[in-house]
């Protein structure tokens, strides 16, 4: 489903999404962040996702179309290599509460907290 309206809410640090049903979004820039759909958060499969820690005040910084299906935001911390197809940014709309839960939950797991630095982990692709 493709929203017919997007605002990017800096001093909320929302996104705003809104369909045509009339349902309205609001999907926080740190989820985004943190969800982010590409390898270097996601890894290359199951298993070897890097959980995203320090990104409560991370902005984008812009935001670009890819072709007809898909949002590239550009992240305060850099990051840019998350293609948001239309359909993962439903999903998040839809689902951003228990995601949230979950995310939460690896991070207790894991002995991480939210709002710890991020630390540079070996990356398999040699890009850093």
């Amino acid at each position: 489903m493709i929203p017919t309206n997007l605002v990017v809410h800096q001093q909320s640090k929302v996104l705003e999404l809104t369909y045509e049903n009339g349902s309205t979004y609001c999907l926080p820039f740190e989820l985004l962040r943190v969800l982010s759909p590409s390898a270097e958060v996601q890894g290359h499969g199951p298993g070897q996702e890097t959980l995203q820690t320090g990104k409560r005040d991370v902005l984008i910084t812009s935001l670009e179309p890819v072709g007809h299906y898909a949002l590239k935001p550009t992240f305060s911390d850099g990051h840019d290599s998350g293609l948001f197809t239309w359909d993962y940014l439903y999903k998040l709309c839809e689902n951003q509460e228990q995601l949230w839960l979950t995310h939460l939950e690896k991070l207790a797991a894991a002995g991480l907290d939210r709002d710890a630095p991020m630390t540079k982990q070996g990356h398999s692709c040699g890009s850093h």
